[in-house]
């Protein structure tokens, strides 16, 4: 029985890698398509979003069969009850990431002294995606906490960012739809950090037993 459930237990981990590869990608497609101008990347958006909205549903089913079927008791059905809540926050990433992709079309025009920063916002945002799953397999909860930490840094150039647009507002107030584009992309992206977080705080959960909102 014990083999059994660590079977199905590797493959959740699987699933739950294949899953975050997929949000990677996404993510780093639309950066493409933002700073490196390759709109063509923008064309497997769509085809990406669904294909994490189904691996949610197939990660889904199997958590649910394992809670019913293998009954865990302890760490085992902590472990699966994390995956859960991940698979949620890990789709809604993908969902942010195709509200980046809808906007790139209308901000052609902007001022490319923000594409370096838009840049190292979504690779800080990428990096935690990837960690926060890392994390999770490897039931790593050192990786989990700097995860966490990491946050500050996605959040440090939205401000800057949100500066820099209000500054560029000023100076040019008839390029003030892009600007409020270019924020609404930023802000796409610290969402997607607080998502990695909400992982990263799961991962904790699943190897502690306690999670942030339960601490007084």
């Amino acid at each position: 029985m014990r083999s059994r459930f660590d079977e199905q237990l590797a493959f959740l981990n699987k699933e739950m890698i294949e899953m975050g590869a997929l949000c990677e990608e996404i993510i780093g497609g639309v950066l493409q398509a933002l700073t490196e101008e390759k709109k063509q990347f923008l064309q497997g958006v769509s085809s990406l979003g669904s294909e994490i909205d189904r691996k949610e549903r197939t990660i889904e089913t199997l958590c649910l069969k394992l809670l019913l079927q293998q009954q865990p008791v302890a760490k085992d059905l902590r472990q699966v009850s994390a995956a859960l809540k991940m698979i949620t926050d890990m789709e809604r990433i993908g969902d942010q990431a195709e509200d980046i992709a809808e906007i790139i079309p209308f901000v052609e025009n902007r001022p490319k002294k923000l594409d370096m920063l838009l840049h190292k916002m979504a690779e800080a945002s990428i990096k935690m995606v990837t960690e926060s799953v890392d994390a999770f397999v490897e039931q790593n909860i050192t990786l989990a906490k700097k995860i966490i930490s990491d946050d500050d840094i996605v959040d440090n150039y939205f401000t800057k960012i949100k500066q820099a647009l209000i500054c560029e507002m000023i100076e040019n107030p008839n390029d003030g739809e892009c600007s409020i584009d270019l924020l609404m992309i930023a802000k796409y992206l610290e969402r997607i950090g607080d998502h990695a977080t909400n992982i990263a705080e799961w991962v904790v959960f699943s190897v502690t037993g306690v999670h942030k909102e339960d601490r007084i």
